[in-house]
């Protein structure tokens, strides 16, 4: 091999190496998806959806190379009402039933700045896929200040869609179109079992311990007197 080939393919394993960003897990506990819609003129009709799945691959400051995979349990929808949860989950609208998982995967990222960029996507909602745009703003990336101190990302998105372009048209004098989403993310960095772990994700502030105090010492560390011994009463 000659010494350009070797020099192209050194810098062909490098320019992959620096484009595989760390993956992290969604916290399927602190991410949800706020849910708005119109509800016959009179009020906007707000739902949540917890437990969502997924894994994010972002590096800070490098938004051109992050990609993101979700999947939406949508039998966790929550409208504050049994009756209306399960009319929103029924075959007319959601079809939660033969349609229980909606899912999203990125396709290209377009940063905007080091904070924020649009991360456009197809979405697969009761069957149908089609193009989504997210707004989406990078709030922190950093340790959690929690045991066991992993690194954490977490991101703010906004998006519209239009309920008609995923066959969902059941009750338009009631239900608006237009659903606004608004999702509030946290992914904790993984941990690959073959490699070695890296500096950054072992150091970190450890919590200061100390031992319990003994029978001898009270809870503010200072020694307990000795008891002193008290004459025996004569009955």
């Amino acid at each position: 091999m000659s010494a350009i080939a070797c020099l192209l393919l050194a810098s062909a394993v490098a320019t992959s190496a620096r484009a595989a960003p760390p993956a992290y897990a969604l916290d399927p506990v602190h991410t949800r998806i706020l849910v708005a819609v119109d509800h016959a003129g009179f009020s906007t009709a707000l739902g949540t959806v917890s437990g969502s799945t997924g894994t994010i691959h972002f590096a800070p400051g490098d938004w051109a190379q992050a990609r993101v995979e979700v999947e939406i349990p949508l039998q966790r929808l929550d409208f504050g009402d049994e009756a209306w949860n399960k009319a929103t989950l029924g075959r007319n609208l959601l079809d939660a039933g033969t349609h229980p998982v909606a899912r999203f995967r990125s396709t290209r990222v377009e940063a905007l700045d080091e904070r924020s960029a649009i991360v456009h996507g197809e979405l697969d909602l009761r069957g149908v896929t089609r193009e989504v745009a997210l707004q989406v703003r990078l709030n922190d990336a950093s340790r959690h200040p929690l045991p066991p101190f992993r690194r954490t990302v977490g991101f703010s998105a906004t998006t519209t869609l239009s309920r008609a372009e995923f066959g969902i048209t059941a009750w338009r004098s009631m239900i608006g179109d237009a659903v606004e989403l608004r999702i509030e993310a946290e992914a904790t960095r993984t941990r690959d079992p073959g490699a070695a772990e890296p500096q950054d994700d072992v150091a970190g502030p450890t919590p200061q311990t100390r031992q319990a105090p003994s029978e001898s010492e009270n809870a503010s560390g200072q020694a307990e007197p000795e008891p002193v011994s008290q004459p025996e009463s004569v009955p």
